[in-house]
């Protein structure tokens, strides 16, 4: 992706979206954090190799409570090792499978539930980070002309290659999860894929993205 249109998408997606992102208005709730050096998306599905110790123990708790965890993409640091600095939105994650072929690494397939906001963290002896956080409102439903494009490329996708999630389940009228999915498949760098997640404007982001699929002659 050229730096050019790098900055296009930042520069798009800042100018709408500087205010966007408002809390629910609910209670905070206490989440463990999952730093990444990608983005889980709302809907979207995620392979994760758990091997430290502080994420077994986590991964073990919401296995057994079922609770989610949040993930949110690494601003500062490393995946392993000292506690990354994680960005404030992120997105709730459910375990729906796991698997431990190999002792001590724990495979687990997660899916993305709503976004969240980190409104303070600590990091437990363990060096878990632990979150306050509050819900941010799914992404209204608007008309987008973009919309029939930009699901005919996702249509394409599944029809040639293996498919993100279930096709059974694919919401090829939703403006919202549409965005999501395109976003996931297209080689966008993981700073412009957080500014498309922190994006509640719909419309905004299926312009962007169908811009890029023109300019990629990926659509017409």
């Amino acid at each position: 992706m050229h730096l050019a249109l790098i900055r296009t998408v930042i520069a798009a997606v800042a100018e709408s979206s500087s205010d966007s992102i408002k809390p629910t208005g609910d209670r905070e709730v206490e989440l463990p954090i999952f730093p990444l050096g990608s983005v889980l998306f709302p809907g979207g599905t995620m392979a994760l190799k758990i091997f430290e110790q502080r994420y077994l123990e986590m991964a073990k708790v919401c296995l057994k409570s079922d609770s989610p965890f949040g993930i949110a993409l690494i601003r500062e640091g490393n995946e392993v090792g000292i506690p990354a600095v994680p960005e404030s939105i992120g997105t709730l994650a459910r375990v729906i499978d796991w698997d431990m072929q190999d002792l001590g690494i724990l495979q687990l397939r997660v899916k993305g539930g709503p976004r969240f906001r980190l409104e303070s963290q600590s990091v437990s002896k363990s060096g878990l980070i632990v979150g306050r956080a509050v819900m941010v409102p799914d992404d209204a439903s608007v008309e987008c002309p973009e919309l029939a494009a930009c699901a005919e490329f996702l249509r394409k996708v599944f029809a040639n290659v293996s498919p993100i999630g279930n096709p059974e389940q694919a919401q090829f009228d939703d403006a919202g999860w549409v965005g999501f999915r395109v976003t996931e498949l297209l080689p966008l760098s993981g700073r412009v894929k957080q500014k498309l997640l922190e994006l509640t404007d719909t419309r905004i982001r299926l312009e962007i993205l169908h811009r890029f699929l023109v300019d990629h002659r990926l659509s017409g």
